[in-house]
């Protein structure tokens, strides 16, 4: 076996979370080119929807690696509910999944009943956290007051030697708008989700080979933010996108607030992402419902069928991504050919 890194392949959100990242790491875990699957930032604030020879599974800290009998790292810029992660370890168990393949980084922070008290109390209702207790974690960590995986004794048997080789893919959680730096701070989550920060995992950036970069055709954020106000609610169009598109979140339940695809949010994802493949998923949806729309330059543009609003986005994304090389549209169930 040798220590040497090949190179690594990062999956990321370039919206608010909730783009079908689970399915394209799935997709890319299958083809057995990787030696590891890795999440680098993040707690069971997100969650992870695979489906296994027609079985549905949910994760929520766990990267979907475990699925595929892969070695699936929990990183050091992540967070750790004990009592969720063995619930998360003996449902997968259960499920005849080998949970040896899960490891955990020693500098992974830990949430404590205190940290989800004072999420629920302070910040739940205010700016639509999940009460999880992430930030409330992350303040601590910052504060130089955390607790570390390493000195918690249950953690012991998972604790990763901090060693990769081989083929890496890293899995973001939410997305490049919930950014602590680039989203609509406060309405942010408390971490970095852009594909620079899978760097802290244990490797230069010089080993990225492919940045993977989802995004639905249309917007949809889960919790509290003035860009998706409480009138989009009363759209009956989009009411109709959330109804077909099955608009709730994994983690939560909630329905996700819904809106027209943002392109010009899209393509500044794009860039500070560094995304060379997007995949932009849900088309059948929209199909569905025989609506076209998108916004771009702050106007709103109507198109009289996919084909024609599919051209635009091309163009667009064409004339203004440097980086991107391949563009590929799915529906809600399959992917193809996105290596």
């Amino acid at each position: 076996m040798t220590n040497k890194i090949n190179y690594v392949d990062i999956c990321c959100g370039l919206s608010w979370g909730d783009e079908a990242k689970g399915k394209i790491v799935s997709y890319l875990a299958k083809t057995g080119n990787y030696n590891f699957v890795c999440r680098w930032a993040g707690g069971n604030n997100a969650g992870h929807t695979i489906y296994k020879n027609g079985i549905k599974y949910k994760t929520h800290l766990i990267p979907s690696g475990i699925f595929y009998n892969i070695c699936s790292v929990i990183g050091p810029d992540c967070v750790i509910n004990k009592e969720s992660f063995f619930e998360e370890v003996n449902y997968l168990k259960k499920n005849g999944f080998n949970t040896d393949l899960i490891l955990i980084s020693p500098n992974a922070h830990v949430i404590t009943d205190i940290h989800i008290k004072e999420d629920i109390d302070k910040l739940h209702n205010s700016q639509g956290t999940t009460g999880k207790g992430i930030a409330p974690c992350y303040k601590d960590k910052y504060a130089r007051k955390g607790i570390l995986a390493k000195s918690v004794k249950e953690f012991e048997q998972y604790l990763w030697d901090e060693k990769l080789y081989g083929n890496i893919l890293c899995e973001g959680a939410q997305g490049y708008w919930l950014d602590i730096i680039k989203g609509n701070y406060p309405y942010v989550t408390s971490s970095n989700t852009l594909p620079y920060s899978a760097c802290s995992l244990g490797f230069p950036p010089q080993y990225i080979r492919k940045i993977y970069g989802a995004s639905k055709i249309y917007d949809t954020r889960s919790g509290v933010d003035p860009f998706f106000s409480n009138e989009l609610l009363n759209n009956k169009d989009l009411l109709k996108l959330i109804e077909v598109g099955k608009e709730y979140g994994t983690t939560t339940g909630r329905m996700r607030t819904t809106n027209w695809l943002n392109l010009d949010k899209l393509i500044e994802a794009i860039n500070i992402s560094g995304t060379t493949i997007i995949i932009i998923s849900k088309i059948d949806v929209i199909e569905k419902i025989n609506i076209y729309k998108l916004f771009y330059n702050f106007n709103i543009i109507n198109f009289d069928d996919f084909f024609q609003m599919k051209e635009f986005i091309n163009n667009k994304l064409k004339e203004h991504c440097n980086f991107l090389d391949k563009i590929i549209y799915s529906n809600s169930v399959e992917l193809t050919n996105l290596e």
